[in-house]
């Protein structure tokens, strides 16, 4: 089981991001007037300040900073601090190019963007936990700190590593791990193309080859030493900074980045998470995720639903407030009049107690002179700073929403080593990222609230046993541990919902010699014939589900019933395996498994949610239309239906039993109009 969170907001407040190292000092005071008239009660400072308490090596001033926090000390305003170690100085990658992070050809990445270190350098780990001790030490007891975040978006720009210093940790790594080499070579199959290994000294990190193909059984222990490696570089930051923080004070870091077992970092080195929302990337990205209108900010709310899976009470520490952009990439249309509130909402729908907007103006200078804050250039109010406040007051009408559980009907599990493999395996990717995109599509389609589950060493029973649905969809990787787990989770009442390829693979990413789902054959009832991609001449094959024509995606599986109970709910209609099952039930214990021998498709998934009554899960209360998304708050015995229109049109949402208006307090019934962004918040 894993610990609680050991920090928790105790009523919804708003924030923002700020540097005043970037502006003049007579801006300071003024700027923290206008911000707290807006409703903006806690600043994060510092994350890139480096240089401003070590100029130079080993010289420490604090004044600059002593002088802000002076000024800040005149108001209520509170104060998150950021460890400086996401941009070192020039002084330091100039003195000790080994801190460098490398491309997997071994170039550095020089000095003059972000993040351009690697955490295994040893002279990196002593100068970063000088600095972090020198920021700790002196501005921890300032009454206005309330807050740490450690570095900035760890693993952000890049979560590849190719440093000399990171091969040799990645060889001690391997050592601890394999103790061998003898078992270092059977789990990473060497004897495929001659890779043996007779010294730990031939050992590096991944290398650059022919069309850049490395040994996947090697590259996925390189993840997971990545992953590793930047827990424990959080870790030793978080350890200095608590040895300084007051009672009551938190410390965090921001962001959800690959190559990282967020979940352990959580657990190991914070008090609570915080993510950094931009809903405009998917515009960004011409992403589509649910039509072809323009709903692709939608998505992000898929990306905040892993966020909770990490800490159920999450903070935001960059909510987007404008355009985004730097010099060199991206551009993306302004949010427009309602979008700011929309995106901020979407962040409390899903769990976030802490709002903090980026930024307070936006930069004149440097690489995000595009990605604009709150105020622009010109530092006039405008209307996102009307938003801004008028935002802050409908969080603080709702302060004591602060704490309230997120209630799901149903989870999609995950794991790390999944994740990762999906990463480095084009046939695993392929059916992994389509489905979970297409069970995210179905579920915001029909209404139905739900949370991603992450199977850890420490997951047990009880926790699986918070949902009456699991969907675990292409889990190629399946260990005893994990296999034992669903099947407890599904013979103590769950339902289980397993895709194409579960159980391909061992924890070293080996193909077992044995038939799918592997093991969990023997809960399944099933074992899998054969299984192909849908080519494209095959067209469109589909399954015959009670009368349904449901399309079974990009891969298929023909299932051979090896159990009298298991039944057979559904057959190919095409292809070569036309009138072969398709999908299977078995009850097992309390519960039962359902193995879907394809890829999931929204249609797909839309039948299961119909089938096992998850669809429309509050449909007896409330009826909306596919532009809108709903999240349910749970505080006591209160329930609040957060109501999201993420169109550019007026949506008529039906209540069909009398609700209260959370934020007016009053009652509604019948049809709401929802105007073009609009979020409405009803009470039961």
């Amino acid at each position: 089981m894993r610990k609680q969170q050991s920090f928790q907001w105790e009523a919804l407040s708003v924030g923002v991001c700020y540097y005043p190292e970037q502006w003049d000092e007579s801006l300071w005071r003024d700027d923290l007037r206008r911000m707290w008239a807006a409703g903006i009660r806690c600043i994060r400072i510092g994350e890139f300040a480096w240089s401003k308490v070590e100029p130079v090596e080993g010289q420490f001033t604090y004044d600059f900073f002593d002088r802000f926090l002076a000024v800040v000390a005149e108001t209520e305003m509170k104060v998150i601090f950021g460890t400086p170690t996401a941009t070192p100085p020039a002084w330091l990658t100039e003195r000790y190019p080994e801190v460098l992070n490398c491309r997997q050809d071994g170039v550095p990445y020089r000095h003059g963007m972000r993040r351009h270190y690697n955490y295994n350098s040893p002279v990196y780990q002593r100068l970063s936990a000088r600095i972090v001790e020198a920021f700790a030490s002196h501005y921890a007891p300032h009454p206005s700190v309330v807050g740490w975040q450690i570095d900035n978006e760890i693993n952000c720009e890049t979560g590849d590593f190719y440093s000399e210093s990171d091969t040799a940790a990645f060889r001690v790594f391997l050592r601890e791990k394999y103790g061998s080499l003898d078992e270092l070579n059977r789990a990473w199959g060497t004897v495929f193309w001659n890779q043996t290994y007779t010294e730990w000294e031939e050992i590096y990190v991944p290398r650059t080859t022919i069309h850049n193909s490395t040994n996947p059984h090697q590259v996925l222990d390189y993840i997971r030493f990545v992953s590793d490696s930047a827990v424990r570089f959080c870790k030793m930051q978080s350890d200095i900074v608590r040895r300084y923080c007051k009672p009551g004070d938190f410390i965090t870091t921001n962001g959800l980045f690959g190559h990282l077992d967020n979940h352990r970092m959580m657990d190991e080195a914070l008090d609570v998470y915080t993510y950094d929302s931009y809903p405009n990337f998917a515009f960004c990205m011409k992403e589509d995720p649910l039509h072809a209108d323009n709903l692709n900010d939608r998505r992000w709310s898929q990306h905040l639903t892993e966020v909770r899976s990490v800490c159920p009470h999450f903070g935001i520490m960059e909510q987007q407030s404008g355009a985004l952009g730097w010099n060199t990439r991206m551009e993306s249309p302004a949010p427009k009049p309602g979008q700011l509130t929309l995106w901020a909402m979407q962040s409390v729908a899903h769990g976030a107690d802490y709002v903090s907007f980026f930024r307070w103006r936006t930069s004149v200078m440097g690489t995000e002179m595009y990605w604009h804050g709150i105020l622009d250039y010109d530092n006039r109010d405008n209307r996102k700073l009307r938003e801004v406040q008028a935002f802050a007051d409908r969080l603080h009408n709702l302060r004591e929403l602060a704490g309230a559980e997120y209630e799901a009907a149903f989870a999609l599990v995950k794991d790390y080593d999944n994740d990762w493999d999906a990463e480095l395996d084009a046939w695993h990717r392929r059916l992994t990222w389509q489905s979970e995109e297409e069970i995210f599509i179905a579920a915001q389609l029909a209404h139905t609230p739900m949370d991603i589950l992450y199977l850890l060493d420490s997951t047990e029973t009880a926790e699986l046993l918070r949902y009456p649905v699991l969907f675990c969809p292409h889990s190629l990787i399946l260990t005893e541990e994990r296999a034992a787990l669903l099947r407890d989770y599904v013979e103590q009442g769950g339902t289980l919902v397993i895709g194409a390829r579960t159980g391909q693979k061992d924890g070293t990413g080996q193909c077992v010699m044995a038939p799918m789902p592997g093991l969990l054959a023997g809960a399944t009832g099933t074992t899998v014939a054969e299984g192909t991609f849908v080519g494209p001449a095959d067209g469109t094959v589909c399954m015959d589900w009670d009368g349904r024509e449901l399309d079974t995606g990009v891969y298929n599986e023909v299932l051979t019933p090896t159990e009298p109970e298991t039944r057979v709910l559904a057959r190919y209609t095409g292809n070569y395996y036309a009138g072969e099952p398709a999908l299977t039930e078995r009850r097992l214990g309390k519960g039962k498994v359902l193995h879907f021998g394809g890829s999931f498709t929204r249609e797909t998934v839309l039948a299961f949610l119909n089938s096992l009554n998850l669809s429309e899960p509050w449909g007896d209360l409330l009826t909306l239309p596919a532009d809108c998304e709903l999240c349910v708050r749970r505080k006591g015995e209160t329930r609040l239906f957060f109501v999201l229109n993420y169109a550019a049109t007026p949506q008529t949402v039906t209540l069909h039993a009398p609700l209260t208006d959370a934020e007016t307090g009053e009652g509604v019934e019948g049809d709401v109009v929802l105007k073009p962004y609009e979020v409405k918040i009803f009470r039961n």
